[in-house]
């Protein structure tokens, strides 16, 4: 009997002594973003793991909601596991604490919807990344206010949308019909993601309310204020495409309003593209007197104004955190910059430019799959 307890703590000591060896991968959400944009996916792939390796990591909450997962089949023809999407949202429960991810099949699902505060942990989960889902209304703010005419409103925390396309069909403003602006996607929920979605409007296109968001490999289009509000954001190898015909044209407005608000948005090798003369775009404008936008190694086209950024006063000149960082093309020239944008260091841009600008590592998971 003596020998048989023995051998029994011994293999418990084997045992334990394997679980400790076993490696735990803790995201260094630190690690800059590479300067070479061949080496983005494998540094996300580095710095992202998946859920099994990273659960002493994450929000104890996400964990939970990981663990089960519910997958509801949508068709755009109404055949699928409910008739709509909103259908769908409808049969979550209130204060859900599950992963449930609506599994979008290719087509036109002509909808306004709306995802209420008390139903987080949802997936929109676009199941052919070519042939995308669309998600498409015509809501306008003469109809229903400027950040609620988005055809997509997201209002709850740890949301994610991958392979989907969000379009606000409404008219293009032509500066004489009152409340013409129309959103195509709003965004008020916290730790959120964007994988390969793409968004397209005229003006007020992404309204980028608040809470802590991030995109990676996805298009934005629009005219004035075509990303606005007063989210923290990080864009990721994203395509902010200016839409031709307008003198003026402004890709943001962020909304913080005083430096003690810890919101911005960070462009990471983004694309700046359009066609113009001379340039006809703002990277920026004051919106809000303390703006705070970041564009490093993105690439910038003729579309971009010379003076690269816009205030509305003043006095913003002295309150805005409109800043540069190792930009390419010919819309990156600073030689006619204006003088309130800043030039960033290495170190001034590092905490811009890695994932603990969001607390990534608390939160942020690789893109859904089905």
């Amino acid at each position: 009997m003596v020998g048989k307890i023995t051998f029994y703590i011994a293999v418990e000591v084997v045992l334990v002594s394997i679980l400790v060896c076993i490696p735990i991968v803790i995201s260094d959400d630190t690690v800059p973003i590479p300067a070479d944009s061949a080496q983005i996916n494998s540094w996300f792939d580095g710095n992202v793991q998946p859920l099994t390796a990273r659960k002493p990591a994450l929000d104890p909450a996400l964990v939970a909601a990981e663990g089960e997962v519910k997958v509801i089949k949508l068709k755009s023809d109404g055949s699928g596991d409910f008739k709509t999407i909103n259908d769908a949202i409808k049969s979550i429960p209130d204060s859900n604490t599950k992963r449930v991810i609506l599994s979008l099949a290719p087509g036109n699902y002509s909808e306004k919807v709306k995802i209420e505060r008390n139903k987080p942990f949802i997936t929109f989960y676009g199941e052919d990344p070519i042939n995308m889902p669309i998600l498409v209304f015509g809501g306008t703010a003469a109809e229903y206010g400027t950040v609620d005419s988005a055809t997509l409103i997201v209002e709850s925390d740890y949301f994610n949308a991958v392979n989907l396309k969000i379009v606000n069909s409404a008219p293009r403003p032509d500066g004489k019909r009152v409340g013409a602006q129309a959103a195509a996607l709003r965004i008020g929920g916290d730790k959120a993601s964007f994988y390969n979605c793409k968004l397209y409007g005229f003006q007020d296109t992404l309204c980028d309310d608040k809470g802590k968001h991030f995109y990676k490999d996805c298009y934005i289009e629009g005219t004035v204020d075509f990303v606005f509000g007063c989210g923290k954001s990080l864009y990721l190898n994203t395509e902010l495409h200016v839409i031709p015909g307008d003198a003026q044209v402004f890709i943001t407005a962020q909304a913080r309003t005083t430096d003690s608000e810890d919101t911005g948005y960070s462009f990471v090798h983004c694309k700046v593209t359009g066609t113009s003369t001379g340039g006809v775009a703002y990277l920026g404008r004051s919106w809000m007197p303390a703006a705070k936008v970041l564009f490093a190694y993105t690439e910038m086209s003729d579309v971009v104004i010379p003076e690269g950024w816009y205030i509305l006063k003043p006095e913003h000149a002295s309150t805005v955190r409109f800043a540069e960082y190792n930009n390419k093309g010919i819309g990156a020239n600073m030689d006619k910059r204006v003088s309130f944008v800043a030039k960033l260091t290495d170190a001034d841009a590092k905490p811009f430019i890695s994932l603990a600008y969001l607390d990534a590592s608390k939160w942020l998971l690789p893109p859904a799959k089905v």
